[in-house]
């Protein structure tokens, strides 16, 4: 399977190129400057500058763009945007890297975990790009899309124990009331879906089991 993972120098993108290439996968990173992580082959451009060649045969294109700082947040859904542009029409699939402030925390599906009186200021603003993107990603019926949310404690030097819970669009903690998940082991539920590809146009979430 060829796969292009785009901001694959970015901690996620390295653990979940590490991953593919582990299992074997044809892995081509794509990065702004220099390739660090583990994929031999690279496309040095920028995520914005990339055309319908450059991603012309993979089977699938990891985004794991992200974004921390109040100026470069709307980096987040404007990725999502371009990427699809990119791949409509097409049967290459896109996952994306999502975030886990949109999970529903009631059945009805009216409040999310961003919503809670308990979340944190400082994360609303990330919350709310990441929500936006998936609300465009909903809207999208010619991309084969997969949004993937981590578990609330996306933890980037987590341990790798190489176990997961697969969930859907609501909040779902573990056994132990826990809702955390390593960078790693995130890794390895990415790259399970997409060899599987059983959730075309739809957000999951994983959980640490």
């Amino acid at each position: 399977m060829k796969i292009a993972v785009v901001c694959a120098n970015g901690k996620a993108g390295q653990l979940i190129t590490k991953e593919a290439i582990n299992r074997g996968f044809d892995v081509t990173a794509v990065v702004r400057g220099e390739n660090k992580s583990e994929a031999r082959e690279a496309i040095i451009k920028d995520l914005f500058d990339l055309t319908k060649d450059d991603l012309m045969g993979f089977d699938a294109v990891v985004d794991a763009c992200g974004a921390w700082t109040p100026e470069t947040l709307d980096v987040i859904p404007n990725a999502v945007k371009k990427l699809c542009e990119l791949l409509k029409g097409t049967d290459t699939r896109l996952l994306v890297v999502g975030g886990a402030g949109s999970l529903y925390v009631n059945k009805e599906r009216t409040r999310t975990v961003a919503d809670g009186k308990d979340f944190p200021d400082a994360f609303k603003p990330l919350a709310a790009v990441h929500q936006l993107a998936l609300n465009y990603l909903r809207g999208v019926n010619d991309v084969k899309w997969t949004y993937i949310s981590p578990a609330a404690d996306f933890q980037a030097d987590g341990e790798k124990t190489g176990k997961y819970i697969l969930a859907g669009e609501e909040f779902t903690p573990n056994a132990n009331g826990k809702s955390v998940i390593s960078y790693a082991d995130y890794a390895i539920a990415m790259v399970d879906e997409i060899e599987k590809g059983n959730h075309i146009c739809e957000r999951i979430s994983v959980v640490k089991e």
